[in-house]
């Protein structure tokens, strides 16, 4: 099978998440600035929610780009990664609503952490589906740095949400910083097999 329909499905999923979290920023309650006080932690949760999900938008664009066929296998990888991304809008509602609360930051970290580590299953069920000397397999080879560290500092920031909230917030922003920049692995993989 190809990939189109995957690709189409996953961003109106992906679109359809986002569309939730702005729903979430309600109109404030008074014409000065000062109304607006209240809501910049919800603000703040969504802007970092929105570049973590525009962050997997980019680098599933990429990986489904350098895929040429999918199976079962793949499609049900996909439909995890989409489960946890679609959980995103409801923890930032929680963050958002309790920003100094130690159970929404982690469980903040804890629905990153899942979607770190189904976007690793969607990759490696893509590879197994194609062979070992696939355009991705050749392209994503070994692990990178920030793949081993991302899910270690999502641990700290799980940890972290527990003593001070906050920390666990900037913890999440670090690691949303880092992926800011896309994989290039794949871009240039596929750019030296052609």
């Amino acid at each position: 099978m190809k990939t189109g329909r995957l690709e189409a499905f996953s961003d109106g999923v992906l679109a359809i998440v986002i569309t939730i979290m702005v729903l979430e920023l309600k109109v404030p309650h008074g014409g000065d600035l000062e109304a607006l006080r209240p809501m910049v932690p919800v603000f703040l949760g969504y802007v970092l929610s929105f570049v973590y999900i525009g962050i997997y938008w980019n680098n599933h664009h990429h990986l489904l780009h350098a895929t040429r066929e999918i199976g079962g296998g793949v499609m049900w990888a996909n439909l995890g990664l989409l489960f946890c991304l679609s959980l995103v809008p409801v923890v930032t509602a929680w963050v958002g609503e309790h920003p100094r609360a130690s159970w929404p930051a982690a469980l903040y970290g804890v629905v990153l952490l899942m979607a770190a580590m189904a976007y690793l299953v969607l990759e490696r069920a893509i590879i197994a589906h194609e062979g070992p000397r696939s355009d991705l397999a050749r392209a994503v080879g070994g692990r990178t740095l920030k793949e081993k560290l991302s899910p270690v500092a999502y641990g700290v920031g799980i940890a972290l949400a527990f003593i001070r909230p906050w920390l666990a917030d900037l913890v999440y922003a670090g690691v949303a910083l880092t992926w800011i920049v896309p994989d290039r692995r794949i871009e240039s993989g596929l750019h030296h097999a052609r």
